[in-house]
Parts: structure tokens; sequence; C-alpha cells
């Protein structure tokens, strides 16, 4: 999770602000309720503030938000450590902005022999930039899906879907139907 921070947030249209915030809580409760690691990070944090309150109380405990001061956040080496320590060779990015900070992070990470999926409905830049982003990861390597896409592949079946219902809740976000 890249900067879910009010400043970031500000940048976008008004009308695009809560529904990215609200999918990417709901993503936070599933990858909860499946025991996925979660890194968090939010940028320069005394300039730019913390992680909003709608996605930071879903964090479980005890996620560290790492202050992250460069841009792809495999550049820095505490966080570096975070992602070294999960044991994962394949991960997930959500957040802020798509063309800087999560293509940066998503070039990163395949640099280091990483697989990364990058959540098109999850991720946002003020447009046109947004789009830039996707199209620089797409073509960089990275997977490109949707919060739809990524839920049901983490759930694989059923079973683990009723069970992850259960735990992360029935509240969908805005304009998702599963």
């Amino acid at each position: 999770m890249i900067d879910v921070q009010q400043f970031f947030l500000d940048k976008l249209p008004e009308e695009q602000r809560e529904p990215l915030v609200a999918r990417i809580a709901w993503l936070t409760r599933v990858a909860k309720a499946l025991a996925i690691p979660i890194i968090a990070t939010a940028e320069d944090i005394e300039r730019d503030g913390p992680l909003v309150d709608t996605v930071a109380r879903e964090l479980p405990e005890p996620v560290r938000v790492h202050d992250k001061v460069v841009f792809g956040l495999a550049g820095q080496q505490s966080i570096l450590d975070s992602v070294v320590a999960t044991g994962r060779d394949e991960f997930v990015l959500v957040g802020l902005e798509t063309d800087v900070c999560i293509a940066h992070s998503a070039i990163g990470l395949l640099d280091r022999g990483y697989r990364v999926a990058v959540i098109d409905d999850a991720t946002a830049s003020p447009p046109p930039h947004h789009d830039y982003g996707i199209g620089r990861v797409r073509a960089a390597g990275a997977t490109i899906t949707s919060v739809k896409g990524i839920y049901y592949e983490w759930v694989r079946d059923l079973a683990t879907m009723r069970v992850v219902r259960g735990q992360s809740g029935e509240h969908l976000p805005a304009g998702l139907t599963l």
C-alpha cells in the first residue's frame, strides 16, 4: 500500500477520492482475512501527513507504516527489508500516484526479480497521468488487473470466499460488484 495520504488524494478529481479509498480499504480487509502480508508506506509523513484514517484503521497489527523518502519503495533499505522479510515473490500494489511512486516501486521490484501486479482501479494519479503510469508498468512487465480480479485470484474457491466475506465484511466499495 503506497502513499494513501490526503495530500495526494486532494490532487484527484473529487468524485474519484472516496471510491478509491473505499476500494483500497476493502482490499486491505481481504488481504488481512487471508493473512497476506501488507507493507504500507506514506511519503514524507512530516510534510504530507499520515495515511488516511479509512485505510490506516484497516491495517493489521503490528504493520508499520514506513516513512518513505524515495519514489520507488525498493530504493529505501528499510522498506526493501520488509519486502524480503515477507518471503514472498509476488507483490500487489495499490495507492498513489500511479505514474510516480507506483510506477517506480513496480519497476524497482521487477528489477529485483519479483512478480508485480498493479491494481488499476485501486491506484490513481491526476488525469491523464494514471494512464501513463499504467502503460509504463505494463511495458515493464507488471500485470495489470482490478480489485475484482485480484479478489478472485486470492480467494480461488467458494469455501475461501465465504470465509473471507465473513471476516472482511459484506460491504463492498462503491461501484464494485463481485
